[in-house]
């Protein structure tokens, strides 16, 4: 070889093994090299032992996986480009035409979204479920189900469910309709993170979350995961991945590997901030409810309190019907150190106003005032009550 570009190519240097450090390596890749003709023939990905293709596996991923496998308590993982990728995932992986979704009326919007334009389109039926009532949960399911959401708590409004309780319906469903595909239940665990209560242990088959917001804690990198302790289930799910291409940038996998050594010392922080918050609204003028699960009094308490262990960092308040949308929106408005923003469990505070009954379809919302959901950070939490109440005190005057 005489010429430098192809000498710095197919240069011989290897660098000695041996490396250790604290982060995990970074590999990127598209394409992987094979020794020989046989390997490339015969490596299979599926099970982590071999690498083929940059998309179905790089050590950087692999790690990731098994550690978020670790978080949940479960034993496989696959990656998403998203949160709602893995939702999606989930939905494709495990239903055909003809059959049946059934999802918690207070899902997260997107992943209802999802339900109702492409799984509908598909030929798939798609109904709700009130998540606080077991009963009707049993009511609903039919031979044609085969996969129930589950939400805990849940999107917006923060109820906790009874989470054993309708894990345990779907199993007697699945004792009266035996057949070679059992009604699954799904969990979007992204509020549990794997560290306010064990999803398996309360009797979920699947367990997805936004890899967005706990395990990467720094509002820069989107991402999902799909993990459960099955076998059969999760090369379901591998191999619908691998059919609809989808992969994760090893930059962005470096990055949630690098926010996990911390992912519990920042749920505590934040959890132990948040109730403080919460409980401090509770008595704030122009407060009719705030829904917190660790609160007595919010909807599902009872439930979190027996089967979790944390809280996270989001409350919501519904204020006082004689404030108009305009002036909810105003109060928003006058925060400072809370911005306006989607997502949540980064280290800046977050606010957001809903109009919770237009994102409901089935239980009724009992109250007539907006309502705003409230992301705490890794703020000084008088700092953040300073805030609250300079733009409460403008709200009611």
């Amino acid at each position: 070889m005489t010429d430098v570009s192809t000498r710095l190519i197919h240069h011989p240097y290897r660098p000695p093994e041996g490396f250790v450090a604290v982060a995990p390596g970074v590999h990127k890749a598209s394409t992987v090299i094979f020794p020989d003709v046989q390997a490339l023939r015969s490596r299979d990905w599926k099970d982590k032992s071999g690498y083929t293709y940059g998309l179905h596996g790089t050590p950087t991923t692999f790690t990731l996986e098994e550690r978020i496998a670790t978080l949940e308590g479960g034993l496989y993982c696959v990656l998403a480009p998203s949160g709602l990728s893995a939702i999606s995932l989930v939905d494709m992986a495990f239903l055909r035409q003809g059959e049946q979704m059934l999802l918690p009326d207070n899902a997260y919007g997107p992943g209802k979204a999802f339900a109702e334009a492409e799984m509908r389109q598909w030929g798939v039926q798609v109904a709700y479920y009130d998540p606080m009532d077991p009963a009707d949960l049993a009511s609903r399911l039919t031979p044609a189900t085969r996969l129930v959401w589950l939400e805990a708590p849940g999107s917006i409004t923060l109820e906790f469910p009874d989470l054993p309780a309708l894990t345990g319906v779907v199993r007697e469903h699945n004792i009266r309709h035996p057949g070679e595909r059992p009604t699954l239940t799904a969990l979007d665990n992204t509020w549990g993170a794997g560290l306010a209560f064990n999803a398996f242990e309360l009797g979920v088959d699947v367990s997805m979350q936004a890899l967005t917001k706990y395990p990467s804690g720094g509002a820069d990198v989107l991402m999902g995961s799909v993990v459960t302790r099955v076998e059969a289930l999760h090369r379901q799910i591998l191999l619908c991945h691998m059919r609809l291409g989808l992969g994760v940038g090893a930059n962005d996998a470096e990055l949630v590997l690098r926010g996990l050594p911390t992912v519990g010392l920042r749920y505590d922080a934040q959890d132990k901030a948040t109730r403080e918050l919460a409980q401090w609204m509770q008595s704030q003028p122009g407060v009719v409810q705030v829904l917190h699960p660790a609160l007595d009094g919010s909807p599902g308490h009872d439930f979190w309190q027996r089967d979790a262990r944390a809280a996270a960092c989001l409350f919501s308040v519904v204020f006082d019907p004689r404030f108009d949308s305009g002036r909810v929106d105003a109060f928003c408005n006058h925060l400072n150190l809370f911005q306006l923003g989607w997502s949540w469990a980064g280290p800046i505070s977050l606010c957001a106003p809903y109009q919770v009954p237009s994102i409901r379809s089935l239980t009724a919302w009992p109250y007539a005032g907006g309502l705003v959901r409230f992301a705490v950070g890794l703020e000084s939490v008088e700092d953040l009550k300073a805030d609250l109440a300079q733009a409460l005190a403008k709200l009611v005057s």
